[in-house]
Formats: C-alpha cells, sequence, structure tokens
C-alpha cells in the first residue's frame, strides 16, 4: 500500500512563508537550528523555496537564531 503524500500547509491554506511569522517559522526548523526537506514537513517545492529564503532572512535580521544549541 502506498503511503498518502502531505498536503502542502501553504498551499492549503493560500498563504506566503513571512520572515515575520516566528511561530510559524520554528515549525520547519530542526533542534539543530537546520532547515527541515520538503518530503518531511510535506511542502511544495515552490513554497519550499519561499520557506528557506524567509527562514534565512529572519535569521540575517536576528528574529530566528542560526543554532539553537
Amino acid at each position: 500500500m502506498a503511503k498518502q503524500r502531505k498536503q502542502c500547509f501553504f498551499t492549503k491554506k493560500n498563504i506566503r512563508p513571512d520572515f515575520k511569522d516566528v511561530s510559524l517559522m520554528q515549525r520547519y526548523i530542526t533542534p539543530w537550528g537546520k532547515i527541515k526537506e520538503g518530503r518531511d514537513t510535506g511542502t511544495c517545492a515552490k513554497c519550499q523555496r519561499q520557506l528557506s529564503t524567509a527562514i534565512k532572512r529572519a535569521r540575517f535580521l536576528a528574529i530566528l537564531p542560526y543554532s539553537t544549541r
């Protein structure tokens, strides 16, 4: 039996990843501070690229830390 693919959160809610939404960004970061892969989170390729750009922008502006431990 094939696994059902997760649906993209951003496409389903019709929103774009925003670097100011810290609580949403932290869902897509590992405890070590790395960005989770799209196949682990279920985001589509387009939203995954936007998400990584938003996370990197938030890190640069010191809204998110580069590493947590």
